[in-house]
């Protein structure tokens, strides 16, 4: 699954899914105090910010057909109608993403597909493929940005040292973790970069072959502005 790209299966799903007809569903939950109703939508299928926002009702539905007193079930149908109104407006969240990406990709489109390497060093990078095009009546042009990034291992003296000299696996095994949650990180910040930079519309051709990202100052790890290449330019 890519990181800024909702994928072609959870698009369909989500044209699939109206929100008149789930808005009734909810309701018809809420009367039966069971879920099953929901099967009538595919919103296993519509992506994970959906899948977590309709567990959520299910959990509360559950609490709710197993309320006894009469505060409590009170309390539990409110809890319930609001995870139900969650989950509404988590469906409606995603289909305006998709119409806003339907419409940004009559101007750019970012691969979000990137995979980590087979090991990771200290140096670290991670490169963004797009296309783009000044407008939707012109030829697309293909480019990639390649983002750099030195991790700083070094241990953090502001903590305790742990209460045991860790073994040799035992550091090794803590260094590729660093190094894999870095790559994350710097693919995470690339990519949203990359994005943000063509979503404020600005010219394609003048993004760099390489950009060194900007390590925070004091955590030595990255921040929101440390990938922004285009900061840099007088």
């Amino acid at each position: 699954m890519g990181d800024i790209n909702i994928p072609p299966n959870e698009q369909d799903a989500l044209r699939r899914t109206d929100p008149e007809a789930l808005r009734a569903l909810i309701e018809q939950c809420l009367r039966d105090t069971r879920p099953y109703a929901l099967r009538e939508l595919p919103l296993h299928d519509c992506g994970l910010f959906v899948s977590v926002k309709r567990g959520a009702f299910e959990r509360a539905l559950e609490a709710y057909g197993k309320a006894k007193s009469e505060k409590k079930r009170a309390e539990t149908l409110y809890d319930a109608r609001s995870a139900g109104n969650t989950l509404l407006y988590a469906v409606q969240d995603m289909q305006r993403r998709m119409a806003t990406e339907a419409e940004e990709g009559e101007r750019f489109y970012i691969d979000d597909l990137i995979t980590p390497p087979h090991s990771l060093g200290t140096h670290l990078s991670v490169r963004v493929s797009y296309r783009w095009r000044p407008s939707p009546a012109e030829a697309w042009i293909h480019g990639s940005i390649t983002f750099l990034h030195d991790v700083d291992l070094r241990p953090d003296y502001t903590l305790p040292p742990p209460a045991r000299k860790p073994s040799a696996a035992k550091l090794e095994q803590e260094r590729r973790e660093r190094l894999h949650s870095a790559w994350e990180h710097l693919k995470g910040q690339a990519l949203f970069s990359v994005r943000d930079y063509f979503k404020d519309g600005c010219n394609g051709a003048d993004i760099p072959d390489t950009f060194q990202v900007k390590p925070d100052p004091y955590s030595r790890g990255l921040n929101n502005h440390s990938a922004k290449f285009w900061l840099d330019r007088a």
